[in-house]
């Protein structure tokens, strides 16, 4: 058995306009109830829970949430169906609950993850032993 298999890995801060962060919380709201208000501190405590070997600070996520409502206002042209609102307990998400929701999300999984490999390939050609570039 190899020895390296047993250590732990370093706790990973997510960093906003990162794909790795992006697709990580397009996932989840892929995955999330809809038609309500939630407060952006659950998603980002739903977000920890999730992956817990990742910080994910709630403004971090509200970056994200903010890139993912640019995108949804760009391609159907209205904030209604992707909505943040501030309220006295926070800010506050609302996603439609319907299937343009559910699709248009996925889309959203699956390009964050095409840049997710194209950073990662990008890192492959470029390492050095030396650590310069």
């Amino acid at each position: 058995m190899n020895p390296e298999q047993h250590l732990p890995w370093p706790p990973v801060i997510a960093e906003a306009r990162s794909p790795f962060t992006a697709v990580r919380v397009a996932a989840l709201l892929l995955a999330r109830p809809r038609g309500f208000g939630e407060r952006v501190a659950a998603v980002a405590d739903a977000l920890n829970a999730a992956h817990t070997d990742w910080l994910f600070e709630t403004r971090v996520v509200a970056d994200e949430l903010l890139q993912l409502q640019s995108n949804w206002f760009s391609d159907f042209r209205t904030t209604t169906g992707f909505a943040l609102n501030d309220a006295p307990n926070g800010t506050l998400l609302h996603l439609e609950d319907s299937s343009r929701m559910s699709g248009w999300l996925q889309r959203q999984v699956e390009k964050a993850e095409v840049a997710c490999r194209a950073e990662l390939d990008s890192f492959a050609r470029t390492d050095r032993v030396a650590g310069d570039r």
